[in-house]
């Protein structure tokens, strides 16, 4: 890349939400063998990951709003990981309260052993009730899903990577088992999901970097301008990764000026990653906007 700045990128069609398809919609009906295009060549190019969200039903009602379609992250990157060399891979997010923190580790430690350490986990504690009631986690789960999510990521924190590990808090215990295979970073990256002004706090306090999903550039850079101002902040041991996003889709081939815009306002905001949508027609027209994007001197 020409830049210093580092981008991540959502594949066309892991998730069908709101905006996808706009642009003719080939991404209901893309191809393992289009996911595979796309994913070498961001390899190639040297973006930083490629994300999966992580939803097991959706209520019809909501389609329109939070998408149908949600890959399943563990396949989606089992399969990149054998097709690719640098590129990392980003949950974003696995929702904490719908997985055991060991089966997080021993599932995305496994990942993680066969992609050579490139996973990152991003987290969230959930928003959306019916699906929590769907997997029989209504009530106390749903309801105290913050202080229980912040107890989980101090249990994936104390287990991964490790063969036998041991975590004791309020919500979640363990010792004295094996679980093996392991990941290979024992301090794999944990990024938190979210939009809340709590969601950047949990990113300050528990994790390595927040990934914002659904705000405006002021409304983030105003949050972590605020953030700046937590005992928290100063009190890292490495600066928090800000993978912030520019509402709407970039158009690096069609719109050159403008993309250079939304990426420099973006950064400016305090970006230290830049998560983007892009505008495509086809995978081979979503790689040449990764070239063309790859290329502009912002």
């Amino acid at each position: 890349m020409s830049r210093t700045a580092r981008y991540g990128i959502g594949t066309p069609g892991v998730t069908l939400a709101g905006g996808y398809g706009e642009h003719g919609g080939w991404e209901k009906d893309i191809t393992v063998e289009d996911f595979a295009t796309i994913a070498q060549a961001a390899d190639r190019l040297g973006y930083a990951y490629i994300v999966c969200s992580e939803h097991v039903g959706i209520p019809p009602e909501v389609e329109a709003v939070r998408g149908g379609r949600y890959f399943d992250p563990l396949p989606f990157f089992g399969y990149l990981a054998a097709v690719t060399e640098r590129i990392r891979f980003l949950t974003y997010v696995l929702v904490l309260a719908y997985n055991h923190p060991l089966a997080i580790a021993k599932r995305y430690g496994t990942l993680d052993w066969m992609s050579g350490g490139r996973v990152m986990l991003g987290v969230g504690v959930g928003s959306l009730k019916p699906e929590f009631d769907l997997l029989g986690l209504g009530g106390a789960e749903f309801s105290e899903r913050g202080v229980r999510g912040d107890d989980a990521i101090r249990a994936i924190r104390a287990a991964m990577g490790k063969r036998m590990p041991e975590y004791s808090g309020p919500y979640y215990q363990f010792s004295d088992f094996i679980i093996d295979p392991c990941a290979i970073q024992q301090d794999m990256p944990i990024w938190i999901g979210g939009r809340s002004a709590r969601s950047l706090r949990r990113a300050v306090e528990l994790a390595e970097g927040w990934a914002p999903f659904g705000l405006s550039v002021a409304e983030m850079q105003a949050m972590i301008g605020k953030a700046r101002d937590l005992p928290g902040w100063e009190a890292r041991d490495k600066p928090l990764e800000l993978a912030l996003r520019h509402q709407g889709e970039l158009d690096p081939m069609g719109e050159p000026d403008l993309t250079a815009e939304r990426v420099a306002t973006t950064f400016e905001a305090g970006a230290t990653l830049m998560h983007i949508g892009m505008a495509s027609r086809s995978a081979a027209h979503y790689v040449e906007q990764l070239e063309a994007l790859a290329e502009l001197a912002i």
